[in-house]
């Protein structure tokens, strides 16, 4: 499945990570969910080889405008995100193994605001589509004829769920963020 970056925390979440202008993408995101009580909590989103998907320059520059400047630091994307029922508490970027890395914390009073997890009957549950990459979770993964779904029980204080976003096969299409993230440091 080919995931796109809406979100830095949604990630930064990559926090973090939830619906934006569609040329940001990335290989894998993990979630890390702790609750406080069945609908509320924390997370941290993790996401994993930040890229761009821009045809031209000018879109090529937008990404590293939105990343950088509007995910990274500004105040708007906290307001955008708080609208959203995601309160950031942290985000940032980083190197890791020469790939750029977002990472995003937020608080939730409602769980459902996480990638559209829910709770029911005493059971924390996402729904995914059958196509959709887990990569690794700490719930139990349950197919059916028409999806997907990961479970936890009600004695899992932590949710945890790691998914396949772009694997990259044509690396031609997609740019790698990293090199910009050096640049931007050293100004």
């Amino acid at each position: 499945m080919n995931r796109t970056l809406t979100l830095l925390p949604a990630v930064l979440a990559a926090a973090v990570l939830s619906s934006f202008y569609g040329c940001l993408t990335f290989h894998k995101v993990s979630y890390d969910v702790t609750l406080v009580s069945p609908n509320e909590g924390s997370v941290v989103v993790t996401a994993y080889d930040l890229r761009s998907t821009a045809k031209t320059k000018t879109e090529f520059e937008q990404d590293k405008s939105n990343l950088f400047d509007y995910m990274l630091k500004s105040s708007e994307f906290l307001k955008d995100q708080k609208e959203q029922g995601k309160d950031i508490v942290a985000r940032k970027l980083f190197l890791e193994n020469g790939m750029l890395v977002g990472q995003g914390e937020y608080k939730f009073t409602d769980v459902s605001k996480v990638e559209g997890l829910r709770y029911d009957g005493g059971f924390h549950y996402l729904n995914l589509n059958l196509d959709d990459s887990v990569i690794s979770t700490n719930g139990e993964i349950i197919r059916s004829k028409d999806f997907k779904r990961i479970v936890w029980d009600s004695t899992f204080k932590e949710l945890k769920f790691t998914m396949l976003g772009n694997p990259f096969t044509d690396k031609s299409k997609f740019k790698s963020l990293a090199p910009y993230f050096n640049q931007k440091k050293k100004k």
